[in-house]
């Protein structure tokens, strides 16, 4: 039989090649399903609100109104040691895919050799010079190019993490700040009272050194001004702490030339965000996105794994000048050409294959419970914040409420006690519980505003920014040869 000529054997080749390129072991992917209920426990809200944006779609620039506030944010982006590893890693990533990208073509340099071998009773000395390519392995099997679409897989879950980060660093910077706040509130308060508490006491110290009111009352006068006391100090050195917190977040001192705050109020924070569905999740949430990105990263392991029970074809080749002499290296009929081709079909490994091919397998396991576990706790996170934007207003409007009623509470035991119809006794108690009842509503107050920040946290909202820092969250890469 005669063999088909030089054209058409190149062209079955080629064909071959790319017949080979298509080939990929990689099992079918299917996203898991979300181990979720259909809805949000506590959500009053329609799931479809008209013209209200998604949380992930409300850059933070709008979400906050406070200047300050996004001031101190904008430091954090920039110095934050948790958000520079974050994005160190997507480098880190992006050469490691680089690398695997790389093995998918040949790599060609120049190389020269010395050889010596005795032929009979001579010696035979052959140089050569030129360019070589080195154990290029043809892919017929999948297992390079699955192995560069895991490294893509793991380089966007970096991409995605790092979004996760910013969105947790813009939270914690504005819970710390809201805390800030409040702490300056109560530090107010504790002030107020204090100084009053001080004035009360000077006028029974007075009374009791002229026979007007007893050394009970003295004593109970000054036994809550020194608790008071003990209460300022307490607060001084909480603030002192939060603002610790505050400063390794920004990750530097607070500047002195920040501006001004606004006052500790709904005004902070104009934005209430729609939940949505638990489905919505799976695509606003950067971290449940880092998860399927490994997920499919392990998926494209076991690919690989799979394509290493089959044979590896290898090349290597120099194509060049090559003399017996070194004089007659590049001279006229010196050309020469050599190539080798490798085959390696594994018979007996003792096993390694097949326990690659496990362990892929186990984790691609680990990889969907990972998955899985970040939609549950993403779940729970929105549920948990939806359960205090249900209850918080109402537990504010009830402090609130019971404040002003022991204001005026304090202000008739006093007038009574000052009058002679009532024990100092009774004017105490009630401007102990109005001074813990002024603490407990700025507490809620703040506490309400942190559930907001949460709320559009566990949403997915924070990582947009600005052009420079999207160009960094959704970073571009060589397209990938479809499979």
């Amino acid at each position: 039989m005669r063999s088909a000529p030089w054209p058409r054997r190149a062209a079955l080749g080629v064909a071959t090649l790319a017949l080979a390129a298509c080939t990929t072991l990689i099992p079918p992917y299917q996203r898991p399903v979300a181990p979720v209920p259909p809805t949000y426990p506590l959500d009053v809200t329609p799931a479809s609100v008209p013209g209200a944006e998604p949380a992930a779609d409300v850059d933070w620039q709008r979400f906050f109104a406070d200047p300050r506030l996004k001031r101190l944010i904008e430091l954090a982006i920039a110095n934050n040691r948790d958000l520079r590893i974050a994005v160190l890693n997507i480098e880190q990533a992006r050469a490691i895919y680089q690398i695997r990208r790389s093995e998918e073509l040949p790599t060609v340099g120049i190389g020269a050799s010395a050889s010596r071998a005795a032929v009979g009773n001579g010696v035979a000395t052959v140089y050569a010079v030129g360019l070589a390519l080195s154990s290029y392995e043809l892919d017929l099997f999948g297992r390079v190019r699955d192995l560069s679409e895991a490294a893509l897989s793991q380089y966007f879950a970096t991409a995605e993490a790092r979004k996760a980060v910013q969105i947790s660093l813009i939270a914690s910077v504005a819970n710390a700040y809201l805390t800030l706040l409040a702490d300056d509130v109560q530090l107010r308060v504790t002030r107020d009272t204090l100084a009053t508490r001080e004035e009360g006491t000077r006028i029974n110290k007075l009374r009791f050194d002229n026979g007007a009111a007893s050394e009970l009352d003295y004593r109970q006068a000054e036994s809550l001004l020194e608790g008071a006391r003990a209460a300022l100090a307490q607060s001084l050195r909480q603030r002192a702490l939060d603002e610790n917190a505050l400063q390794l977040l920004v990750g530097q001192p607070l500047p002195a030339d920040l501006p001004p705050p606004l006052p500790l109020g709904t005004e902070q924070i104009p934005y209430d965000v729609p939940p949505g569905l638990p489905s919505d999740l799976l695509e606003r949430r950067p971290d449940i996105r880092a998860a399927e990105r490994q997920l499919l990263a392990s998926n494209a392991n076991i690919g690989a794994a799979r394509a290493a029970f089959f044979p590896r074809i290898t090349l290597t080749a120099n194509l060049g000048t090559a003399s017996g002499d070194l004089s007659g290296l590049f001279k006229g009929g010196s050309f020469a050409f050599t190539g080798t081709a490798q085959l390696l079909q594994p018979i007996f490994d003792y096993g390694r294959n097949q326990a690659n091919l496990d362990a892929a397998r186990v984790n691609f396991n680990i990889a969907v419970a990972q998955y899985e576990r970040s939609i549950q706790n993403s779940f729970r996170e929105v549920a948990d914040a939806l359960a205090g934007r249900a209850t918080l207003g109402e537990q504010l409007r009830a402090q609130a409420a019971q404040t002003k009623a022991l204001e005026i509470t304090y202000r008739l035991a006093d007038l009574r006690y000052r009058a002679g119809a009532a024990s100092y006794l009774e004017a105490l108690d009630a401007q102990r519980l109005l001074f813990v009842s002024q603490l407990s509503q700025v507490q809620t107050q703040a506490l309400q505003l942190q559930n907001m920040v949460l709320l559009y946290r566990a949403l997915g909202g924070g990582w947009k920014d600005s052009a420079e820092l999207s160009a960094v969250s959704n970073p571009t890469l060589p397209p990938v040869v479809a499979q």
